[in-house]
């Protein structure tokens, strides 16, 4: 077990999301400011807003702590790994909270060198806080989080996510979609891969799947799956970093089949799709 961090590192990114709830839902189902970063790629002025608040407590709290964020992130930045940095998503799940769908969440973690050493997870709507620090459990709202014990893909319920390129990969997307769909229990696409990955945590789901994904989506739920006693790697069962865009986070149970099966159908339609 590792040792333990300074107590107000996580106490930081409590309060951070704690505070990034409340904003949220002050907005929630009322006008609000509407953009776009892509065809299909949203942000609202709350995003905003809460990344603003987040980098000016940083600021104040820890002048020498990088921040890696989602509203203001520069060129190449993404990809960059400072010794000690706040990877933050003011609003995880956009899309649904501008359609007024009570499906999001912040999302926040502290990497040092890299790696997830505290997390946490608010969704205010159903005032749900999961946390974690590394070698010391993952908990929900105060109480210990441990993922479930379900050991074949038939006995298990997926979630995934589409990236926002979709629309030029639908193929390929969905049929990896329907190849689980033959041999699980069933998939869920909620809309917020910090709160799907939570929710493998919390024995909810087996098992999380997507590709594409950014560093602020993925780094503290990967911590809080991991301290639940999950699995979580890369697409190809590969080492996990923040950095890599892709994962797959199970139980641990199903993990070796869920890698599998994406290679497996991966291979299958890049061989076919070559060949026509």
């Amino acid at each position: 077990m590792s040792e333990p961090l300074p107590p107000i590192y996580l106490a930081t990114a409590v309060e951070a999301v704690l505070r990034a709830g409340d904003v949220q839902m002050q907005h929630f189902g009322r006008a609000m400011q509407v953009d776009k970063k892509g065809a299909i790629d949203l942000v609202t002025n709350i995003d905003i807003e809460v990344e603003r608040g987040f980098r000016a407590m940083i600021a104040e709290r820890f002048p020498d702590h990088e921040v890696l964020g989602e509203e203001f992130v520069e060129a190449g930045e993404r990809d960059t790994i400072p010794r000690v940095c706040w990877v933050f998503d003011p609003v995880d799940g956009t899309t649904n909270y501008a359609h007024g769908l009570p499906i999001f969440c912040s999302s926040l973690a502290l990497e040092i060198d890299g790696e997830p050493v505290a997390g946490a997870v608010y969704d205010p709507t159903r005032r749900e806080l999961f946390t974690a620090e590394r070698g010391h459990g993952a908990w929900l709202n105060g109480r210990p989080l441990r993922v479930s014990s379900a050991d074949t893909l038939i006995d298990s319920l997926l979630v995934t996510g589409f990236p926002y390129s979709v629309q030029q990969e639908a193929g390929e997307l969905v049929g990896l979609f329907a190849e689980f769909l033959r041999t699980s229990r069933a998939v869920r696409r909620l809309g917020s891969a910090a709160l799907d990955l939570c929710y493998v945590a919390a024995g909810r789901f087996e098992a999380f799947w997507e590709q594409k994904l950014n560093p602020w989506d993925i780094s503290a739920g990967a911590l809080i799956v991991r301290e639940a006693g999950g699995h979580v790697t890369d697409s190809t069962g590969g080492t996990f970093s923040s950095r890599t865009g892709s994962v797959v986070a199970s139980n641990g149970r199903i993990h070796d089949a869920m890698v599998d099966t994406i290679r497996g159908f991966l291979q299958r339609f890049r061989s076919r799709n070559w060949t026509d």
